[in-house]
């Protein structure tokens, strides 16, 4: 069966350094897979390219078995595809629920928008708290739910997410690693996840691939990665 997402011996570059040399990864429906590696590693370039916010130098990129390098980052959004990108990108000075609304862009079906507005304020209970709330007022965390809930209200197939955990405090990187868990279960959405907390993106993950300085270095099972010695020596500090 054709994997959901494709991507294929992909090179990219910034000026003349490379960030990606002849990587493949791919997603298949319905799973969660995950990105590990150290800061320049690669993982989040292959995010801006699925998105279209990086052009390629080589190789293909595959969703639903049609080519979308080079395809525009508004209509790659409508082909189902949603990103969270790092640094928890709110809209400041704009209220929980308009925030929300922003991520329904490309949708004109109003009631359908107020179910999955109802979906994505049952999924994460402090949005509801805080619906007429200024996001900027808010906590990294939730600020972090928040910028998730918006992916969600585009009804994406595939949800990318960039470092979800970063700067975001201990007890709510739980909740948000449970809930990247429930999205991919009971909204039958996959998700691509990039995480330096790479002990949580194992456990929550079926799939991964360990990038090294632009290139995959190792790849497979999360629960079998979890466990390999080169893993946890290079990626989990020694320790599982």
């Amino acid at each position: 069966m054709e994997p959901l997402l494709k991507f294929d011996e992909v090179e990219l570059y910034y000026d003349h350094v490379y960030a990606l040399k002849g990587v493949s990864i791919e997603v298949k429906e319905g799973e969660t897979v995950a990105l590990i590696g150290a800061n320049g590693a690669g993982k989040s370039s292959i995010l801006r390219a699925i998105t279209g916010l990086r052009k390629i130098r080589k190789g293909e990129i595959r969703y639903r078995g049609n080519r979308i390098d080079g395809v525009a980052p508004d209509e790659i959004v409508r082909m189902g595809i949603s990103m969270v990108p790092e640094a928890r990108r709110v809209f400041p000075f704009m209220t929980v629920r308009d925030n929300l609304l922003m991520g329904a862009f490309t949708r004109s079906d109003k009631v359908e928008i107020q179910q999955s507005m109802d979906m994505v304020l049952t999924r994460f209970p402090r949005l509801k708290e805080r619906y007429a709330q200024q996001a900027g007022t808010m906590s990294g965390g939730e600020q972090q739910m928040l910028v998730i809930g918006r992916a969600l209200m585009a009804r994406p197939r595939l949800l990318l997410l960039d470092e979800p955990s970063l700067g975001v405090a201990p007890k709510l990187v739980q909740d948000i690693a449970r809930s990247i868990v429930a999205i991919n279960r009971d909204e039958k959405v996959s998700v691509l996840l990039v995480e330096q907390n790479s002990r949580m993106a194992l456990r929550i993950s079926q799939r991964a691939y360990a990038l090294t300085t632009g290139k995959v270095a190792l790849s497979g099972d999360s629960a079998e990665l979890l466990n390999d010695d080169r893993v946890r020596h290079l990626y989990l500090g020694g320790e599982v």
